[in-house]
Formats: structure tokens, sequence, C-alpha cells
């Protein structure tokens, strides 16, 4: 009798296969480890050290921020958060879950070796995802900065195999981290080139190619003088005339007697004051960001004067709508919002204390005042119903949502008001902050949003505060209407 024989070839199983990644992993490690690089001996150390607890990465960031390029600036910022978010998740999770030992030094020359060893686990490498979290949260934000950052995070990298401290495998790990948080950072606040291009009607607009007939108000109070300079060097026979925030409306009514394009370099108030300017005149506007926020020319796609100028050159123009607003014989126009409600006040408290102790922390202090006051919801009507309500915001556009927040628009003459109410109740904080993190088309308890191209309230007590444009108003009548001028003002924009 014949015995059957079972010839069947079975994989190694779970145990085998992780001996063999083990044992590639370490000899990997040995040959970096007895391998000799040109200069590597006395670079690469010195670079693992730069990098401990994010040092290098941050003088990196703000060697960013100081340039006069926004997209460098966001960069820095996107690169940084990245590494946060992976450096949080390497401490927390990360090193907790797999405890490995640190690989042993004898095969390493004593002179790559760190003076203070790492106590840490060794899996996975937390300089390799802190590295590849910043180059990937640049890269994502400016292609160019990216390539530039990328072999000085692969060198950290590549030095926590050199210097024997790290396994490859945990290398490879933890860029893999910082590459997912980059990515990560990305999905919640996407990238200017992952937003919707805008989509604006072209207009007819001079083409100024040297800028003559260009006359453009600089508000010196915003902190501008850079922006003008390089305006200066792009357009030389441009007109430009610097003044005071209190002079500024006096001057753009001046400089668009004589102009053939008005321009503006400012924030989104001082933007604000020359639209009304230029409509007044029938002129095209040129807007140069000069502010702390300018989201006008943010959803223009207008960065900084080389951007700007050579829309001017080119005669490169788009029509946008404006929103108005009427109450009694006061009238105004936004670009950016309009809002009844807590969000005026706020604004009023922070102007009292901007002055002294700066804009950010005076914002904090005046949502602090307005929040924890003893108050009463805003009495309006709407369709002839009584209905209490904590703030009114109306966009000139549909805003869109930008991570948690609502914050960009990718039309500018939609014919929309996107009209968002925060109902009336006892705790204002959360209703606010529910609001704050809803998205934009919802209906709640706590809050409802609308687009609609006109908004009528009724029941509003005269003297109530109004917010538009930058500036801050009382409300003449019980009445106020919210309206669209369809593509009423033509703005230069470079083409993309």
């Amino acid at each position: 009798m014949t015995a059957d024989v079972d010839l069947t070839v079975r994989p190694p199983g779970p145990h085998a296969l992780r001996e063999r990644f083990l044992a590639l992993d370490c000899r990997l490690f040995e040959a970096v480890a007895t391998r000799h690089w040109p200069g590597g001996d006395h670079v690469l150390p010195r670079l693992t050290r730069a990098a401990n607890h994010g040092k290098l990465w941050f003088a990196v960031a703000a060697g960013l921020a100081v340039t006069r390029s926004p997209r460098a600036r966001r960069a820095a910022v996107r690169g940084l958060a990245s590494l946060t978010l992976a450096s949080a998740t390497i401490n927390t999770v990360g090193k907790r879950s797999i405890r490995r030992p640190r690989p042993v030094l004898d095969q390493v020359p004593l002179v790559r070796q760190l003076k203070r060893q790492p106590i840490t686990t060794s899996f996975p490498s937390g300089h390799s995802a802190s590295a590849a979290a910043f180059a990937a949260g640049v890269a994502l934000e400016s292609r160019t900065l990216g390539a530039a950052v990328a072999p000085v995070a692969a060198a950290v990298v590549l030095s926590r195999v050199y210097t024997g401290v790290h396994y490859p495998s945990d290398v490879l790990a933890g860029a893999a981290l910082g590459v997912g948080a980059a990515y990560a950072v990305r999905a919640l606040v996407p990238a200017r080139d992952r937003l919707p291009t805008p989509g604006h009607p072209p207009a007819e607009a001079p083409a100024l190619t040297d800028g003559e007939g260009l006359v453009v108000v600089a508000n010196q109070g915003a902190g501008s003088a850079d922006r003008v300079r390089a305006l200066r060097d792009e357009l030389p026979r441009a007109e430009i005339a610097e003044c005071e925030p209190q002079d500024v409306a006096v001057a753009l009514e001046k400089a668009a007697a004589r102009a053939r394009v008005l321009g503006v370099c400012g924030g989104d108030g001082t933007v604000n004051t020359a639209a009304e300017a230029a409509l007044r005149h029938g002129l095209p506007l040129a807007v140069l960001p000069g502010g702390t926020l300018n989201h006008f020319a943010a959803d223009l796609g207008i960065e900084d004067a080389r951007g700007l100028a050579r829309a001017v050159r080119a005669g490169e123009a788009v029509k946008v709508d404006v929103g108005r607003f009427s109450s009694g014989t006061t009238e105004g126009i936004f670009l950016n919002t309009f809002s009844l409600g807590v969000y005026p006040e706020l604004v009023r408290e922070r102007e009292r204390w901007e002055e002294r102790i700066g804009s950010w922390p005076a914002g904090v202090i005046g949502a602090l005042r307005v929040l924890r006051a003893d108050r009463h919801p805003l009495r309006t009507h709407f369709q002839g119903r009584p209905h209490p309500l904590w703030l009114l915001f109306a966009g000139n556009g549909a805003y869109h949502r930008v991570g948690l927040t609502p914050g960009r628009r990718s039309d500018l003459a939609d014919g929309l008001l996107d009209v968002r109410v925060v109902h009336g109740g006892r705790r204002p904080a959360l209703r606010l902050l529910a609001a704050a993190l809803a998205g934009p088309l919802t209906r709640s308890p706590a809050h409802a949003a609308v687009r609609v191209p006109r908004l009528h309230v009724g029941g509003v007590d005269p003297g109530t505060l109004l917010a538009y444009g930058g500036e801050v108003t009382d409300v003449e009548a019980d009445e106020l209407t919210l309206s669209k001028l369809p593509e009423a003002l033509t703005v230069y924009r470079p083409q993309t």
C-alpha cells in the first residue's frame, strides 16, 4: 500500500513573515550604519539635532513667513499645521502602539552617535514624521517651495538611521504618517489651488501697459508699505497717494475725479469705500490687498502686486455683484458681508480696545464682553411674524465651506444673498457656536440658512447696530431691505 504524500507548498505563517521582515530591517540598518557617506559624519548628526522638537522646521517656517509672498506664508502655516498633527499622533498613539527597542549601536561609528540618546521607543520615528509632514504640507500649497524643502526633509529622515537611533522601517512608517497628516490638514482646509475657480463674467477694462491712468489710494493704517513699493516697481507710471485711515474716503473721491482706473490698497473696509467711489464715477476698480484678512481680494484670486499688475497691463477684468441695504434714508453697499445682532456689537467693543492692545486680543475681549453681557435677542419680523434672533448674516454671494467654517466664494456674480440666521434663545454662545460649525444650507433649532436675491426685515428697533463693509452704523427705520446690484462693478482680475 502506498501512503499519500502531501506535496502542497504552504505559505509561511504570520510569525515567520514577521521574523523575515525584522531580519531584513536589521540588514538594511547595518548597511547604512557601516557605509561611509562623504560629509555625512559631520552634516547628518548636526541636522538631526537641529530637528529636535521641530526647531529646524520652525526656523524654515519663519524664513518663509518673512517673505513678501502670500503663498510662502500660507505654505509655512500649512507645514506647521501638518507637523503639529503628525507630532500629536506620534506622541499619543504611535509610540504606545509598538514598544520597539532602539537599535544596538555596536556597528555605528562613535563620531555619528548622538551625545544624548533618545529614551522613547523606536517605532515610529517622530523626527521623520515631522520632516515629512512639514515638507508635504509646504508642497501641497506650493510645489516649488516643497521641492526646495524636500531634500532637507529627506536628509533628516536618513539621519535617523545614519546616527543609529532608528531602524529603516521606523523612519518609513514615520514619514508615511507625516504625509498622511499633511493630507488630513488639506482635507480640513483645502489649499488655494483646490478651491473652485471663480466663475465671474468677463468685462472690458482699459489695458494700462505701464500703469498710466491708474490712481491708487493706499491706506497707511493697513501697514501696506511693502505692497505699495512692489506696485510702483510693477507699474511705474501709476499715481499712488498714501493717506491716513481717516482721510481715505476724501482721497478716493479726489482720485476718482482724475483717474481712468481707480485703485485701492488696504483691507476690506477700505476696499468697500473704494467700491462706492468707483460706482459713483463709473470706473473699474483695481484692488491690491493690504489689510489683515482681505476676503474680497482673496475671492478674486489677487494675492500681490505682481498679480494685480499683470491684470492691469492686460486689461483682464470681471464683473461682480454688489450687495445693498437701505433703512429709511440710510443706504449703503457691501462687497463681503452685512450683519445685525451680536456681531456689530462685537465690532464696536473691538474698536474700543484695538488701538491699545492690537486687533486679535481686542477681538477676543470684545467677544467675551458681548457674550457674557445680560442681553436679550434682537426683535425682528419676517413675513409678518415675530422672529427673535441673535445674529443675521448676509453675504454678497454664496459662501462655501473651507474646513470647519464657510469662508470663500467661488462666484461673485451669482445674484444671491447668502443669509444665515441664529435664532434667539437663552444661550447665545452655544447657539452661535452651533451655527459656526453647521453647513451653509442647514436648518436647525439654532440656525437657518437660505440663499435669496432679496430680503426684507421688519420690526427692527431704530438705533440697532448694523455692520457692513467694515463699518458700523445704526438702523434708522424699523424696516430694513437687503438686495443685490447684479454685475454692477468691474474689477481687475488676472486670468488663471
